[in-house]
């Protein structure tokens, strides 16, 4: 055993990782583009885009660039009664992307501690204007982070159980399965016509965590505008999401109606420093101007609006305005379709998903969809023994690539991945 793995035995507590039983942990030590290296020199291809966060590659000289610029300015401030440019110039052009409707940007470190704002904003609301609205729906099978409001809104009896007894309350709808959907509109009127709702929280077009689960533009859209002729705040969890991962900049991109709070995180700064964004409209934030001091949005974090993550986001925008992004994303796209084509047939596949460049197989176990799949951790190390860093989600093999991946790169992997199903 290397010295680093020593060390990292020693002291370092894994996230995810039952460490009782954990094999050593991987040693990186560099990367560059889409690859990742090991301290023997070996790469690995960085399959899930090292937890969602990376979509240029590692190591892009223009991130680089303004990292270090920035730091030699202004390394960080409070943002409570301050101010400072990158943080006005980063709103202003997230406002400037996002449909019209948003117009106020508020920080935080990460998409768990965006959701947990974005809860906040919306039980708050209601209260500030004194009407008695508390309750939240969500759907089957949704994670939104590890933090307590952020796993309130989760998936039960699932990665949360232990911390149950002090989540609040929260109405589920059914997955909306192709053959379900108008079954759960319904049951989302069921619910919604109370008036009882203070708002509705979901991960537009893909649930992540939940196994990379796909379901319609056309449901999303529906469900959104139910959801606001009741009057219940709708909010869209677009930390997986956004900044390319479905074909378009963001999920609500593909549908006419638009919530009334986005959450932004990883690809907000390509995958080098930590940050989250909730995004309100400007009704929502009107709900909080008062003469009374306690009707401010009091929340905060030290490092909410850090100069330099902000300049790191800033420059991530430059590189999704150019031309060659977006030839990027319709190529990956493209990619994932013809393995879709040639694959999805197959016996031990029981389905093949695609939105934009998140591909998922699902192999057959006879399980169903499980997150806790014995096949996890055979296909995990299969992988890395053939140069892919790429975590299942149990029985659930997905690519969610750096957007800077080659065609010959993808071929590999899903060659990889194929040979990995005949083994099963």
């Amino acid at each position: 055993m290397s010295e680093l793995l020593e060390r990292d035995k020693k002291y370092v507590w894994h996230p995810f990782t039952q460490m009782k039983t954990a094999g050593d942990a991987l040693p990186i030590v560099r990367a560059e583009g889409s690859y990742l290296y090991d301290e023997n020199g070996k790469s690995y291809i960085d399959c899930n885009s090292s937890w969602w966060v990376n979509v240029h590659g590692h190591g892009h000289p223009h991130i680089q660039q303004a990292l270090a610029e920035q730091f030699k300015t202004l390394d960080h401030t409070l943002l409570a009664g301050v101010t400072h440019p990158k943080a006005v110039e980063l709103a202003e052009r997230i406002v400037g992307i996002l449909p019209e409707k948003f117009t106020k940007v508020f920080f935080s470190d990460n998409g768990s501690t965006a959701i947990e704002v974005a809860l906040k904003m919306v039980f708050q609301f209601w209260y500030n204007k004194g009407i008695d609205k508390k309750r939240v729906l969500a759907l089957d099978g949704a994670y939104h982070g590890d933090t307590f409001g952020a796993m309130s809104v989760g998936q039960r009896s699932y990665f949360n159980a232990p911390f149950e007894h002090f989540f609040f309350d929260v109405d589920y709808l059914d997955f909306p399965f192709k053959d379900k959907e108008e079954e759960v509109l319904k049951q989302a009127e069921e619910f919604l016509k109370t008036g009882e709702f203070a708002g509705i929280i979901v991960e537009p077009l893909v649930q992540g965590s939940g196994g990379m689960r796909m379901y319609s533009p056309e449901f999303l859209n529906k469900l959104t505008l139910l959801a606001q002729e009741h009057d219940a705040l709708v909010i869209f969890d677009e930390v997986m999401t956004g900044w390319g991962r479905t074909g378009k900049m963001f999920s609500m991109d593909h549908i006419e109606a638009k919530p009334d709070i986005v959450c932004l995180s990883k690809g907000l700064t390509a995958g080098a420093l930590a940050m989250g964004l909730t995004v309100a409209t400007e009704r929502l934030y009107e709900g909080f101007l008062d003469d009374e001091k306690v009707k401010a949005l009091l929340h905060g974090h030290s490092y909410t609006g850090n100069p330099v993550t902000c300049a790191v986001a800033c420059a991530n925008l430059d590189l999704f305005a150019k031309p060659e992004l977006k030839e990027n994303l319709d190529r990956i796209t493209a990619s994932h379709e013809a393995f879709k084509a040639a694959n999805d047939k197959h016996e031990k596949v029981s389905e093949i998903r695609i939105t934009g460049t998140i591909m998922a197989l699902e192999i057959e176990t006879g399980e169903g969809n499980t997150y806790f799949s014995n096949i996890r951790d055979e296909a995990y190390n299969f992988f890395l023994e053939n140069g892919m860093l790429l975590r299942p989600l149990g029985n659930i093999m997905f690519l969610n690539p750096p957007y800077c991946t080659t065609n010959e790169e993808l071929q590999y992997c899903y060659d990889k991945i194929m040979e990995f199903v005949e083994k099963v």
